[in-house]
């Protein structure tokens, strides 16, 4: 903030309240001390005022609020360049080399209060957080991902990354929801491997399934979507003419590039294995076309800049454990 606004906010804000300190103790001393049953000679819907003192209790309150504001103004910033009297740490400062202390020290040698500031909090409680839990997640770190996934502490902590980062979409039992995957199962879009797992979480994804409209057409469309249900072994509405065996050559020139010839899919492209009756977006006939004539994009969104490779790996270990449990019968 130039000089000029510096100044110009802090006359404005103290001049204001100056102006109201005056205001309030002024009408004060024009005020008659006894209670009247006379007005102030008019009234609102029949209601009258009476011409009576406020009362002292009412007086001391905006007594007190103007020394509020005083105090405050003094210790946080408020008044134009103003910093404060609170101790903290000055977040413009290029020259401060400790952005967490009470002090800093500037070019000439100098030692200065940095002011108080809310803007670095959250670094703040993460730097401590970091210097007390950053050692356990290094531990972790260290150890092979199926070795982690094997350590009952090691779980419980991943289960609350899971929770807080990866819930929303994949679900709080992580069976994931329309458009996201199951991580309780065993069937991966782009491998079920501890250390591919770790990858993915690190570097995110990005699906893409190319729409065919304008290639196959309605009638492309409609045999494909039969064929590739009939592989999961669903039956077609009757009353669709498909022919599967037309579909069926559709596929192999166009969606077998990225989902096989045996179509059981290709992690390499994160092509979904269309033989079993895992459906990511829906299995009806209406929602396969979907798929077909306006295509699919998913993204995992990468975690490596948020939550960093410790707390990543942890979280790995956490996810596949969670398809190495015995399978209900």
């Amino acid at each position: 903030m130039t000089t000029f606004w510096s100044w110009y906010v802090t006359i404005l804000s103290l001049g204001t309240i100056f102006a109201l300190t005056w205001l309030i103790f002024g009408t004060r001393k024009g005020q008659r001390q006894e209670s009247t049953e006379e007005t102030v000679g008019h009234e609102f819907d029949g209601i009258a005022e009476y011409d009576n003192p406020l009362p002292k209790w009412w007086f001391m309150l905006f007594v007190g609020t103007i020394i509020f504001a005083l105090g405050y103004l003094a210790l946080y910033p408020g008044l134009g360049n103003w910093k404060g009297l609170l101790p903290g740490y000055d977040y413009l400062d290029n020259e401060a080399k400790t952005p967490f202390a009470a002090t800093v020290q500037i070019a000439n040698g100098e030692q200065r209060n940095a002011g108080w500031t809310g803007v670095h909090e959250w670094e703040k409680e993460m730097a401590k957080a970091d210097a007390q839990y950053g050692p356990i997640f290094a531990k972790y770190a260290a150890m092979p991902i199926e070795q982690v996934a094997q350590d009952e502490q090691a779980l419980k902590m991943g289960g609350r990354l899971f929770a807080s980062n990866c819930s929303v979409c994949h679900g709080s039992d992580a069976k994931g929801a329309y458009g996201f995957p199951n991580l309780t199962d065993n069937d991966w879009l782009y491998g079920g491997e501890p250390e591919t797992i770790k990858t993915t979480i690190l570097a995110g994804r990005q699906a893409a399934m190319p729409a065919q409209l304008d290639s196959l057409g309605e009638s492309g469309i409609r045999n494909v979507a039969g064929y590739v249900r009939s592989l999961s072994g669903l039956k077609n509405p009757e009353d669709m003419k498909i022919d599967l065996a037309a579909g069926q050559a559709i596929f192999s020139t166009t969606c077998a590039v990225c989902h096989g010839a045996d179509a059981k899919g290709q992690h390499s492209f994160g092509a979904p294995n269309l033989t079993d009756k895992i459906w990511l977006y829906g299995s009806s006939f209406a929602q396969v076309q979907q798929t077909l004539r306006y295509g699919r994009n998913g993204k995992m969104p990468a975690q490596e800049a948020f939550l960093g490779n410790d707390k990543v790996h942890l979280l790995a270990a956490y996810v596949y454990s969670l398809s190495q449990q015995p399978v209900e019968k």
